[in-house]
């Protein structure tokens, strides 16, 4: 059995690995799970999979885990803890940049990496590259759309640089076709409703304002080892294919499912074997598939990261700084949906890189620069 340890194991990507686990009950043994806030469903969690080791941030929560039987690991520093415990795989499905010191932990631990965090490689992506390749670790993506590349290239990522070039598609979130000035004003039940996942609050407003894609293109060039101009995007509104690639001889392989997110997770958490449980059976019948150019005057954020995408250093990590501290200040009501963008491209702007992008306190530090100027911007 594959030992297993999952970090937000009660979040969207979580909580469906383990209906991944329970479709295969003598394919995974369940080690350590981990979650933010959610501990009601953390401890259903503990009753049914019993595993050895948890880990929360809440104290309270700790003691009240205790009664479980699992160790717990408590503290801001529980995850990575947790993280350091060699498994044969570890999920990271954390939110933000919470989840790279985890992944970094997980490597030097010799663990297999299924990475749903992708903000692991926005803002650490040359420090992963290179322990990965210290450590022999590969990683499995488990975004749809590096899932579908993945699977485009018979999951043989070291094959992508052959490519002429890898397409990713975008649904175009709940404002696919709106100008800027119409979605300015947008409100939170907005910018929340996507037309086609259903993801927690922060990846949904990174989707609404296409900064999910702009992160998605820096992904794929530390997952395949393909530069940002050789990455695409197109605008998909049915997401029915998840991404293409296209091939020197003009030939372009796509990967078509319902969107569902259980297949790319399951093709992670089952690597190297392909599962036969059926969840999202597609038909034809009546299907249409439209594609279209990104508008970037609208979509400004999925500008911003195709610009850091191409500079590289330490800028992709000044990009998800400031817009982890955007969002947040937009999900508060502080300011308008329209301004993410703008504060955005202020605190680049501002932003004056210092250290290596390879080494992992240089991107903690640019980190937190870019955190307490976009805060202070925001604040004016």
């Amino acid at each position: 059995m594959k030992s297993l340890t999952i970090l937000g194991s009660t979040g969207s990507i979580g909580t469906q690995a383990l209906d991944i686990v329970r479709a295969y009950p003598h394919e995974f043994e369940v080690y350590g799970l981990c979650c933010g806030g959610n501990v009601e469903l953390l401890e259903r969690q503990i009753v049914e999979f019993k595993p050895k080791v948890v880990a929360v941030k809440d104290e309270e929560a700790a003691r009240r885990l205790d009664a479980h039987g699992a160790e717990v690991l408590c503290g801001s520093d529980a995850a990575r803890l947790l993280a350091a415990r060699k498994v044969d795989l570890l999920l990271n499905a954390l939110v933000g940049i919470s989840g790279f010191l985890p992944t970094v932990a997980a490597i030097e631990a010799g663990s297999g990496i299924a990475l749903a965090n992708k903000e692991t490689l926005v803002a650490g992506g040359d420090v992963i590259d290179a322990l990965c390749q210290k450590h022999g670790v590969k990683i499995l993506p488990v975004d749809s759309e590096h899932s579908a590349i993945w699977q485009c290239l018979d999951r043989r990522a070291e094959d992508a640089p052959k490519c002429e070039s890898l397409i990713l598609t975008a649904s175009g979130g709940p404002f696919r076709g709106r100008r800027a000035e119409e979605i300015a004003g947008a409100t939170l039940a907005d910018a929340i409703k996507h037309p086609t996942w259903n993801m927690g609050v922060k990846v949904t407003v990174d989707s609404a304002s296409m900064m999910n894609k702009g992160f998605e293109i820096i992904e794929a060039m530390h997952l395949f080892g393909v530069p940002a101009d050789r990455i695409e995007v197109v605008v998909h509104r049915q997401s029915v294919v998840h991404s293409m690639v296209r091939f020197a001889d003009g030939s372009v392989i796509a990967q078509m499912s319902y969107p569902d997110m259980k297949l790319p997770i399951s093709l992670a958490l089952l690597y190297p074997e392909r599962g036969s449980a059926c969840f999202s059976p597609l038909s034809f019948d009546g299907l249409s598939l439209d594609f279209e150019k990104p508008d970037l005057d609208t979509f400004k954020c999925l500008k911003l990261a195709t610009q850091c995408a191409a500079i590289g250093g330490l800028y992709p990590t000044a990009l998800n700084a400031a817009n982890e501290v955007a969002v947040d200040k937009f999900v508060k009501g502080i300011i308008k949906f329209g301004e993410i963008p703008y504060y955005i491209n202020e605190a680049l702007q501002a932003f004056v890189p210092q250290g290596d992008s390879r080494n992992a306190e240089d991107v903690l530090a640019a980190d937190a620069r870019v955190r307490e100027l976009t805060q202070k911007l925001t604040e004016i």
